[in-house]
Protein backbone atom coordinates (compact mmCIF):
# COMPACT_ATOMS: atom_id res chain seq x y z
CA UNK A 1 0.00 0.00 0.00
CA UNK A 2 1.37 3.39 -0.99
CA UNK A 3 1.42 6.31 1.42
CA UNK A 4 1.22 10.00 0.73
CA UNK A 5 4.51 11.46 2.03
CA UNK A 6 3.10 14.99 1.90
CA UNK A 7 0.46 14.04 4.49
CA UNK A 8 3.10 12.49 6.77
CA UNK A 9 5.23 15.61 6.45
CA UNK A 10 2.22 17.79 7.28
CA UNK A 11 1.42 15.70 10.38
CA UNK A 12 5.04 15.87 11.56
CA UNK A 13 5.08 19.62 11.11
CA UNK A 14 1.85 19.91 13.09
CA UNK A 15 3.28 17.81 15.93
CA UNK A 16 6.44 19.92 15.95
CA UNK A 17 4.36 23.09 16.06
CA UNK A 18 2.28 21.73 18.97
CA UNK A 19 5.45 20.78 20.86
CA UNK A 20 6.92 24.22 20.21
CA UNK A 21 3.69 25.89 21.35
CA UNK A 22 3.61 23.80 24.53
CA UNK A 23 7.28 24.58 25.21
CA UNK A 24 6.72 28.32 24.75
CA UNK A 25 3.61 28.17 26.92
CA UNK A 26 5.40 26.44 29.79
CA UNK A 27 8.37 28.80 29.39
CA UNK A 28 6.06 31.81 29.60
CA UNK A 29 4.22 30.40 32.62
CA UNK A 30 7.59 29.70 34.23
CA UNK A 31 8.60 33.33 33.78
CA UNK A 32 5.31 34.44 35.33
CA UNK A 33 5.94 32.11 38.24
CA UNK A 34 9.43 33.56 38.76
CA UNK A 35 7.96 37.06 38.77
CA UNK A 36 5.38 35.92 41.33
CA UNK A 37 7.08 33.38 43.63
CA UNK A 38 3.92 33.18 45.77
CA UNK A 39 2.23 31.10 43.05
CA UNK A 40 2.87 28.03 40.92
CA UNK A 41 1.49 26.51 37.73
CA UNK A 42 -0.33 23.17 37.98
CA UNK A 43 -2.20 20.88 35.60
CA UNK A 44 -5.13 19.42 37.59
CA UNK A 45 -6.64 15.97 37.12
CA UNK A 46 -10.26 15.62 35.94
CA UNK A 47 -12.89 14.94 38.57
CA UNK A 48 -16.55 15.51 37.73
CA UNK A 49 -18.59 17.73 35.47
CA UNK A 50 -21.63 19.56 36.87
CA UNK A 51 -24.27 20.94 34.53
CA UNK A 52 -26.44 23.93 35.44
CA UNK A 53 -27.92 27.10 33.92
CA UNK A 54 -27.06 30.77 34.13
CA UNK A 55 -29.68 33.18 35.45
CA UNK A 56 -31.69 34.88 34.01
CA UNK A 57 -30.78 33.94 30.40
CA UNK A 58 -30.86 30.16 31.14
CA UNK A 59 -27.74 29.37 29.14
CA UNK A 60 -25.93 26.08 29.77
CA UNK A 61 -23.01 26.31 32.18
CA UNK A 62 -20.69 23.42 33.01
CA UNK A 63 -18.52 23.44 36.13
CA UNK A 64 -15.53 21.11 35.92
CA UNK A 65 -14.58 20.25 39.49
CA UNK A 66 -10.98 19.05 39.19
CA UNK A 67 -8.52 17.72 41.74
CA UNK A 68 -4.87 18.27 42.59
CA UNK A 69 -2.60 17.57 45.58
CA UNK A 70 -1.12 21.06 45.04
CA UNK A 71 -4.29 22.63 46.48
CA UNK A 72 -4.30 22.35 50.29
CA UNK A 73 -7.15 20.42 51.93
CA UNK A 74 -9.70 22.19 54.11
CA UNK A 75 -9.65 21.59 57.88
CA UNK A 76 -11.03 18.22 58.92
CA UNK A 77 -14.79 18.22 59.27
CA UNK A 78 -17.02 15.28 60.17
CA UNK A 79 -20.45 14.73 58.66
CA UNK A 80 -22.08 15.70 61.96
CA UNK A 81 -20.04 18.91 62.12
CA UNK A 82 -20.99 19.71 58.53
CA UNK A 83 -24.67 19.28 59.38
CA UNK A 84 -24.29 21.67 62.32
CA UNK A 85 -22.43 24.12 60.10
CA UNK A 86 -25.14 24.09 57.41
CA UNK A 87 -27.77 24.78 60.07
CA UNK A 88 -25.77 27.65 61.60
CA UNK A 89 -26.20 31.35 60.92
CA UNK A 90 -22.98 31.52 58.90
CA UNK A 91 -22.19 28.31 56.96
CA UNK A 92 -19.55 30.22 54.96
CA UNK A 93 -17.30 30.27 58.04
CA UNK A 94 -15.85 26.94 56.83
CA UNK A 95 -13.41 27.69 54.02
CA UNK A 96 -12.61 25.21 51.24
CA UNK A 97 -9.35 26.11 49.42
CA UNK A 98 -10.01 26.11 45.68
CA UNK A 99 -8.73 27.61 42.45
CA UNK A 100 -11.39 29.22 40.23
CA UNK A 101 -10.43 29.24 36.55
CA UNK A 102 -11.45 31.72 33.88
CA UNK A 103 -14.59 30.91 31.83
CA UNK A 104 -13.97 29.21 28.49
CA UNK A 105 -16.33 28.54 25.59
CA UNK A 106 -17.03 24.91 24.65
CA UNK A 107 -19.51 22.83 22.65
CA UNK A 108 -22.05 20.56 24.34
CA UNK A 109 -23.27 17.18 23.04
CA UNK A 110 -25.57 18.97 20.60
CA UNK A 111 -22.66 21.01 19.18
CA UNK A 112 -24.14 24.15 20.73
CA UNK A 113 -22.00 26.80 22.40
CA UNK A 114 -21.83 26.84 26.19
CA UNK A 115 -19.65 28.18 29.00
CA UNK A 116 -17.41 26.06 31.22
CA UNK A 117 -15.52 26.90 34.41
CA UNK A 118 -12.73 24.87 36.01
CA UNK A 119 -12.63 24.61 39.80
CA UNK A 120 -9.69 22.82 41.44
CA UNK A 121 -9.87 21.36 44.96
CA UNK A 122 -7.61 19.06 46.95
CA UNK A 123 -7.60 15.49 45.61
CA UNK A 124 -8.18 13.84 49.01
CA UNK A 125 -11.08 16.16 49.76
CA UNK A 126 -12.46 15.39 46.30
CA UNK A 127 -12.48 11.66 47.13
CA UNK A 128 -14.31 12.45 50.36
CA UNK A 129 -16.97 14.31 48.37
CA UNK A 130 -17.30 11.35 46.01
CA UNK A 131 -18.08 9.03 48.91
CA UNK A 132 -20.52 11.27 50.79
CA UNK A 133 -23.47 13.00 49.04
CA UNK A 134 -23.65 15.67 51.74
CA UNK A 135 -20.06 16.77 51.14
CA UNK A 136 -20.69 16.58 47.39
CA UNK A 137 -23.64 18.96 47.63
CA UNK A 138 -21.61 21.23 49.90
CA UNK A 139 -18.58 21.51 47.61
CA UNK A 140 -20.79 22.16 44.57
CA UNK A 141 -22.63 24.92 46.45
CA UNK A 142 -19.32 26.47 47.56
CA UNK A 143 -17.97 26.26 43.98
CA UNK A 144 -21.06 27.98 42.58
CA UNK A 145 -20.84 30.73 45.20
CA UNK A 146 -17.14 31.27 44.50
CA UNK A 147 -17.71 31.58 40.75
CA UNK A 148 -20.62 33.95 41.29
CA UNK A 149 -18.58 36.23 43.55
CA UNK A 150 -15.49 36.22 41.32
CA UNK A 151 -17.13 36.62 37.92
CA UNK A 152 -20.35 38.50 38.83
CA UNK A 153 -22.64 35.78 37.48
CA UNK A 154 -25.68 33.97 38.86
CA UNK A 155 -26.08 30.20 38.63
CA UNK A 156 -29.15 28.06 39.11
CA UNK A 157 -29.09 25.79 42.14
CA UNK A 158 -30.70 23.06 40.05
CA UNK A 159 -27.71 21.07 38.87
CA UNK A 160 -26.79 17.61 37.63
CA UNK A 161 -23.54 15.66 37.81
CA UNK A 162 -22.86 14.08 34.41
CA UNK A 163 -22.31 10.34 34.73
CA UNK A 164 -20.19 9.66 31.66
CA UNK A 165 -18.12 12.82 31.57
CA UNK A 166 -15.49 13.95 34.06
CA UNK A 167 -14.55 17.11 32.20
CA UNK A 168 -15.95 19.30 29.43
CA UNK A 169 -13.36 20.73 27.06
CA UNK A 170 -9.62 20.35 27.60
CA UNK A 171 -7.71 20.58 30.87
CA UNK A 172 -5.55 23.70 31.09
CA UNK A 173 -2.83 24.77 33.50
CA UNK A 174 -3.86 26.96 36.40
CA UNK A 175 -1.80 29.41 38.41
CA UNK A 176 -2.47 28.80 42.10
CA UNK A 177 -1.35 30.60 45.23
CA UNK A 178 1.30 28.78 47.26
CA UNK A 179 1.49 31.11 50.25
CA UNK A 180 -1.64 31.14 52.34
CA UNK A 181 -3.13 34.27 53.80
CA UNK A 182 -3.00 34.46 57.60
CA UNK A 183 -6.26 33.44 59.20
CA UNK A 184 -7.94 35.82 61.62
CA UNK A 185 -9.05 34.49 64.98
CA UNK A 186 -11.75 36.13 67.06
CA UNK A 187 -11.89 36.84 70.77
CA UNK A 188 -14.75 38.14 72.94
CA UNK A 189 -18.03 39.23 71.26
CA UNK A 190 -19.57 42.64 70.62
CA UNK A 191 -22.46 43.66 68.40
CA UNK A 192 -21.93 47.33 67.48
CA UNK A 193 -21.45 48.06 63.78
CA UNK A 194 -21.84 50.80 61.19
CA UNK A 195 -21.57 50.71 57.43
CA UNK A 196 -20.36 53.93 55.78
CA UNK A 197 -20.59 54.06 52.02
CA UNK A 198 -16.91 54.87 51.29
CA UNK A 199 -13.85 53.03 52.60
CA UNK A 200 -11.50 55.09 54.78
CA UNK A 201 -7.98 54.53 56.08
CA UNK A 202 -8.06 53.17 59.64
CA UNK A 203 -5.82 54.35 62.48
CA UNK A 204 -2.96 51.98 63.16
CA UNK A 205 0.47 51.77 64.74
CA UNK A 206 3.53 49.57 64.19
CA UNK A 207 5.49 48.17 67.13
CA UNK A 208 8.92 46.54 66.87
CA UNK A 209 9.82 43.78 69.32
CA UNK A 210 12.23 43.88 71.00
CA UNK A 211 12.44 47.69 70.95
CA UNK A 212 16.26 47.55 71.07
CA UNK A 213 18.67 45.36 69.15
CA UNK A 214 17.78 43.13 66.22
CA UNK A 215 13.99 43.10 65.67
CA UNK A 216 12.26 39.72 65.86
CA UNK A 217 8.64 40.77 65.39
CA UNK A 218 6.72 43.61 63.78
CA UNK A 219 3.29 44.10 65.35
CA UNK A 220 0.53 46.09 63.70
CA UNK A 221 -2.41 47.26 65.82
CA UNK A 222 -5.25 48.44 63.58
CA UNK A 223 -8.35 50.15 65.01
CA UNK A 224 -11.51 49.12 63.15
CA UNK A 225 -14.52 50.74 64.85
CA UNK A 226 -17.79 49.39 63.51
CA UNK A 227 -16.40 46.02 62.35
CA UNK A 228 -18.55 43.40 64.06
CA UNK A 229 -16.80 40.25 62.84
CA UNK A 230 -13.52 39.09 61.32
CA UNK A 231 -15.53 37.46 58.53
CA UNK A 232 -15.80 40.89 56.89
CA UNK A 233 -12.01 41.34 56.85
CA UNK A 234 -9.68 40.48 53.97
CA UNK A 235 -6.00 40.51 54.94
CA UNK A 236 -3.12 39.91 52.55
CA UNK A 237 0.55 40.04 53.54
CA UNK A 238 3.60 40.31 51.33
CA UNK A 239 7.25 40.39 52.26
CA UNK A 240 7.12 44.14 52.89
CA UNK A 241 3.48 45.07 52.42
CA UNK A 242 0.09 44.66 54.09
CA UNK A 243 -3.30 45.16 52.41
CA UNK A 244 -6.43 45.11 54.56
CA UNK A 245 -10.03 45.58 53.45
CA UNK A 246 -13.08 45.67 55.69
CA UNK A 247 -16.23 44.96 53.73
CA UNK A 248 -18.55 46.43 52.65
CA UNK A 249 -16.50 49.56 51.86
CA UNK A 250 -15.73 50.20 55.51
CA UNK A 251 -11.94 50.45 55.73
CA UNK A 252 -9.01 50.03 53.35
CA UNK A 253 -5.35 50.01 54.36
CA UNK A 254 -2.37 49.55 52.04
CA UNK A 255 1.00 50.10 53.67
CA UNK A 256 4.64 49.11 53.23
CA UNK A 257 6.93 48.00 56.05
CA UNK A 258 10.45 49.21 56.84
CA UNK A 259 11.41 45.56 57.46
CA UNK A 260 11.04 42.33 55.51
CA UNK A 261 8.65 39.82 57.07
CA UNK A 262 7.74 36.16 56.64
CA UNK A 263 4.01 35.99 55.69
CA UNK A 264 3.81 32.21 56.32
CA UNK A 265 4.60 32.52 60.04
CA UNK A 266 2.54 35.65 60.62
CA UNK A 267 -0.72 35.50 62.59
CA UNK A 268 -3.68 37.84 62.97
CA UNK A 269 -6.25 38.15 65.74
CA UNK A 270 -9.35 40.35 65.86
CA UNK A 271 -10.72 41.40 69.25
CA UNK A 272 -14.45 42.06 68.80
CA UNK A 273 -14.65 43.88 72.14
CA UNK A 274 -11.92 46.45 71.50
CA UNK A 275 -12.41 46.24 67.69
CA UNK A 276 -8.65 46.07 67.18
CA UNK A 277 -6.94 43.79 64.68
CA UNK A 278 -3.48 42.70 65.84
CA UNK A 279 -1.14 41.33 63.18
CA UNK A 280 2.05 39.75 64.52
CA UNK A 281 4.69 39.35 61.81
CA UNK A 282 8.03 37.53 62.01
CA UNK A 283 10.89 39.71 60.83
CA UNK A 284 13.30 38.12 58.36
CA UNK A 285 16.91 38.67 59.51
CA UNK A 286 18.78 41.03 57.20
Amino acid sequence: METDSSLLTSEMQQLQQEELYHHLLMQTMGEVQQQNPDSRVIRPDPGMCVKTLSIPDKQKVFVNICQSPAVPPPPHLSKEELLELLQSDDPTAYRVPMSLGEPHTELDNNSLGCTAHDVVINNEFFQKCQKDPLFLQFVIAVSFEGLENKYSIELSREWKVLKNRKFLGSISEQNIRTKSKPSIQEMSPSDSHTQPTEARRPEFCLIVEPPAGDPHYLIAEIHLPGVASSRSLLLDLGEDRMVLTARPSLFHLDCYFPLNIDPDTSVAQYNKKTQILTVTMTVVPS
